[in-house]
């Protein structure tokens, strides 16, 4: 699970959200897992205090309905992730990527145990990203104990949600995904998942808020709840009092490291969208508009004359953007997308992100203290028009996808612009890419002392190396501010 420390939620850099709510077991041996699973209940009654000393109404039924739909997820991490160091400047207590990297032994036998629900009777498993993310293995555990192997069906860093598969005899338990719109502050919800590998764990809290950005992601967009989560229950379901998945357990606010009642879940309207897009294609397919936006803060919306803080200014708009071609420049402030007010930052990329590729949508804007509305084609991001590592060669087992390092991805990992390189936009699971240790959101500086810009670069220089039949290429990768080698294995 992803672990929040205090200055982190004040101004929280996304290098400072470790991964949540994870759970790390080292043995010499085999990680004993237990897990459990769910699926849709009734209404149960709120429980209230009652003057005849009767007892008091709870969520047992609920419990019963759902549990079998989750699952415990144990994954074995890769062994160029288990050799990675911390980086540097690191706060004490600091959790990176799940495992105490302080020690100088390396670790046998590494597990990350997470929490997970069934979607679908044939299989389909929702989970957080950051769970299986370094995973050269992944096991499922159903909560009648039947263990099976997963494959990775999609992943999705950016909002934190993956998609597995498992192959079962028979149908399986599962839930549905609820409206976690309709939620209400202080409605009651119930999370069920694996904390400290205690698989099978309950606890009841409430709706806390809705709408928290805590700066892990660029689509930041959390339920805050008080049902307690602790490092395990990252994957994990929260249920509504009808027994519908209202949202995926996936951060914990805390200056100990385990639950102090301030807990964060990705909401079901979001995640449910992303889940269809992972079960269909494998990959989230997100609109564009091209781009860089500040807030306005109260002193800069007085020296522009404006009446509020609402809307915000385009910094700069990329060469051949789609707010390029409909005329967008900079120190306009763009105050509504269709309609619907963008008060932040936050807002109008959320917004964006959800509409099709190729939809039109209408912005309104100010300019020069003059209101208009300007139509505008929502584009690709540039990452997904760019040439993929297997691109020139579809049976290519590196399974590697690189993308152009734009100013704008630049700005959604935290980078600064003088970082050069490519970024790596997806990682085929089970490809050598994967066993690597490469991950999407990586950015590939160097292949084989070589410097590249582009993905077409990367791509020619690891074809190369293929052709010369090495065994493998060293990559220089930034992630996360830090850099570091690592061998892309290019034999079996």
């Amino acid at each position: 699970m992803r672990h929040i420390n205090k200055p982190a939620l004040r101004i929280a850099p996304r290098a400072l959200i470790a991964a949540l709510l994870t759970t790390t077991v080292l043995t010499g041996g085999a990680a004993s897992v237990f897990v459990s699973t769910t699926f849709a209940a009734e209404s149960p009654a709120v429980a209230t205090a009652t003057a005849t000393g009767a007892p008091l109404p709870g969520f047992a039924q609920l419990v019963t309905e759902v549990k079998p739909a989750v699952v415990n997820i144990a994954v074995t991490e890769s062994i160029q992730n288990a050799e990675m160091q911390e980086p540097p400047n690191s706060p004490p207590g600091f959790p990176f990527n799940g495992q105490d990297h302080g020690r100088n032994e390396k670790p046998e036998g590494g597990h990350a145990l997470g929490s997970g629900f069934i979607i679908d009777p044939s299989g389909y498993i929702v989970t957080n990203n950051h769970v299986i993310d370094h995973a050269s293995k992944v096991t499922v555990t159903l909560a009648d104990g039947s263990v099976y192997p997963a494959v990775v069906k999609g992943r999705d860093p950016k909002t934190d949600v993956a998609l597995l598969k498992i192959n079962a005899d028979k149908p399986l338990p599962h839930v549905t995904f609820g409206n976690s719109d309709g939620a209400r502050e202080g409605d009651w919800v119930i999370a069920v998942g694996n904390p400290f590998g205690l698989g099978g764990t309950v606890t009841a809290g409430i709706v806390s808020a809705h709408g928290r950005d805590i700066n892990a992601g660029p689509y930041d967009n959390f339920l805050q709840i008080d049902a307690p989560i602790n490092p395990g229950n990252s994957g994990g379901p929260l249920f509504d009092q009808s027994g519908k998945v209202i949202g995926i357990d996936t951060a914990i606010y805390s200056p100990t490291g385990g639950s102090v009642g301030i807990g964060f879940a990705i909401p079901s309207n979001l995640a449910s969208k992303i889940v269809d897009q992972l079960r269909d294609h494998g990959s989230v397919k997100r609109g564009w508009l091209g781009v860089e936006m500040q807030a306005i803060s109260p002193a800069l919306a007085k020296a522009m004359d404006r009446p509020d803080s609402d809307g915000v200014v385009v910094d700069q708009v990329e060469p051949g953007s789609p707010a390029a071609t409909a005329d967008l420049r900079q120190g306009d402030v763009i105050t509504a997308l269709n309609g619907n007010a963008v008060k932040a930052p936050h807002d109008l990329s959320l917004a964006v992100a959800e509409i099709g590729q190729g939809s039109k949508a209408t912005l309104t804007i100010s300019r020069d203290g003059k209101q208009s509305e300007v139509a505008v084609e929502i584009g690709v991001p540039p990452g997904e028009k760019s040439t993929a590592a297997d691109g020139d060669k579809p049976d290519n087992p590196v399974g590697l996808g690189l993308a152009q390092l734009s100013n704008e991805t630049r700005s959604e990992l935290g980078l600064d612009r003088s970082v050069k390189g490519v970024v790596v936009e997806n990682v085929t699971p089970d490809s050598r890419a994967a066993e690597s240790g490469l991950q999407a959101g990586d950015v590939i500086m160097k292949v084989g002392g070589d410097a590249v810009t582009k993905p077409s670069e990367a791509a020619s220089r690891i074809h190369a190396a293929e052709e010369a039949k090495k065994a493998a290429v060293p990559l220089l990768v930034m992630r996360d501010g830090s850099t570091y080698y690592l061998a892309l294995q290019l034999l079996a």
